[in-house]
C-alpha cells in the first residue's frame, strides 16, 4: 500500500472556456471541507495541491511547488499537452459513467440515423419527395468499425452489439472485447477496414494517430456495401482527421456521408466548405459535454483514494500520451 497524503492545500480550475461557477458550486456541494479557487494569486502558489485542466493557459502549472496531481476534465488529455510546460506529475483521465454514456448516444444516434436513411429523408422532406422505395437494411447486415477500444469506444460497442450490428474494432494494441472481431496495429489494419461500412472514431490524439483520418484510411475501405460507400462518424478529436481528405472522400464517392463532432480549428469557422456539404452533418463538439454535477463526485473519489493510500487509476501514459 502507497502512503497516505496530507490534505492541506486548494484545488486549482483550470479550465478555459467554461463557466467555473458551476464547478465552484458542484464542490460546495460534494464536498464543502474543499477550497476552489480560479486563479493562484501572488505567493499562493503553495498553496495547491490539484489542478483541474482545460487548455489551461500555457506556463498556469509550471510555478506550483506542491501541486500533485492534474486532472483532465475531458475524456481527452491531448489539450493538456498544448502546454510545453506542464510539470512531470501524475495526469488523470477523468472517467465516468456519465461522460461514457453520453458519448455512447451520440454514436448510437449516429449510427441509426444513417442506417434508416436519416439524412436522404430529411433531403426528401425538404423537397416535399414521397419516395418509399429505398432499401433499408437490417443491422445485422451492417459493420460498425471502431477506431479506438477505450472505455468509451467499448461502451459504444457493447450497445450497438446488442442493437443487432455486426461491430469490429481497431486499437494500436491488442484488445480482447466479447462479441466484437478486434484487430490492431499497422498490420490489422487493412484487414479491419475492407469489411467496414460505418467507421467510427474514437481515438485519443497523440502523434501517432494526428491525420489518421485521410486517403490513406478512406481508400483502403470496401467501395460498396449495404449502405452504399463507407460512412465516416467522428466524436474523437478534431486533429485526427484532415478535413481536405474528407472533402475529396465525399466527392469522389470513396465515402457516401459523415457525421463530424470535432474539427481541426474549433470553433468552426464560417468560412469552412464543410459547412455547406449536403453529406455532412455538423455538430458543434457536444458529443460528451463533460457535468460539473457528474464528474465532480467522481474527481472527489480519486483525491481522497490519493490522499488515504496514494491510488491513482486512470493514469496517462506521458510518453504515449494517451
Amino acid at each position: 500500500m502507497n502512503a497516505a497524503v496530507k490534505n492541506t492545500g486548494k484545488i486549482y480550475f483550470a479550465a478555459t472556456g467554461w463557466d467555473p461557477e458551476i464547478w465552484i458550486k458542484a464542490f460546495a456541494k460534494a464536498a464543502p471541507e474543499r477550497e476552489i479557487v480560479t486563479e493562484v494569486k501572488a505567493g499562493e502558489e503553495a498553496s495547491i495541491d490539484y489542478a483541474l485542466v482545460w487548455k489551461q493557459k500555457r506556463g498556469s502549472l509550471a510555478n506550483l511547488p506542491n501541486l500533485k496531481v492534474i486532472f483532465s476534465l475531458g475524456a481527452g488529455v491531448d489539450h493538456v499537452f498544448h502546454d510545453d510546460q506542464v510539470p512531470d506529475l501524475p495526469i488523470v483521465r477523468t472517467v465516468s459513467p456519465d461522460l461514457t454514456m453520453r458519448m455512447t448516444e451520440y454514436v448510437v444516434w449516429q449510427v441509426l440515423d444513417h442506417h434508416r436513411l436519416g439524412p436522404q429523408y430529411r433531403a426528401q422532406q425538404l423537397k416535399k419527395v414521397w419516395r418509399e422505395d429505398r432499401r433499408q437494411p437490417a443491422a445485422s447486415e451492417v459493420n460498425v468499425g471502431i477506431m479506438g477500444l477505450g472505455v468509451l469506444g467499448r461502451d459504444a460497442a457493447d450497445k450497438l452489439k446488442h442493437i443487432g450490428f455486426n461491430v469490429s474494432g481497431w486499437s494500436r494494441r491488442p484488445q480482447d472485447v466479447a462479441g466484437v472481431a478486434t484487430y490492431h496495429g499497422k498490420d490489422g489494419l487493412s484487414e479491419f477496414l475492407k469489411q467496414v461500412d460505418i467507421l467510427v472514431c474514437l481515438l485519443p490524439l497523440t502523434p501517432d494517430t494526428k491525420g489518421i483520418l485521410s486517403m490513406s484510411v478512406f481508400g483502403r475501405m470496401k467501395e460498396d456495401g449495404p449502405l452504399g460507400a463507407p460512412i465516416l462518424i467522428n466524436a474523437g478529436r478534431g486533429g485526427l482527421q484532415n478535413e481536405a481528405d474528407i472533402q475529396a472522400a465525399l466527392e469522389r464517392g470513396l465515402l457516401s456521408a459523415a457525421s463530424l463532432d470535432v474539427f481541426e480549428t474549433e470553433p468552426l469557422p464560417e468560412n469552412s466548405p464543410l459547412w455547406g456539404n449536403p453529406k455532412i452533418t455538423i455538430t458543434p463538439h457536444a458529443a460528451a459535454s463533460s457535468s460539473a454535477n457528474a464528474l465532480v463526485p467522481e474527481i472527489i473519489r480519486m483525491i481522497r483514494d490519493y490522499e488515504r493510500d496514494g491510488t491513482l487509476i486512470n493514469l496517462v501514459d506521458r510518453e504515449k500520451q494517451y
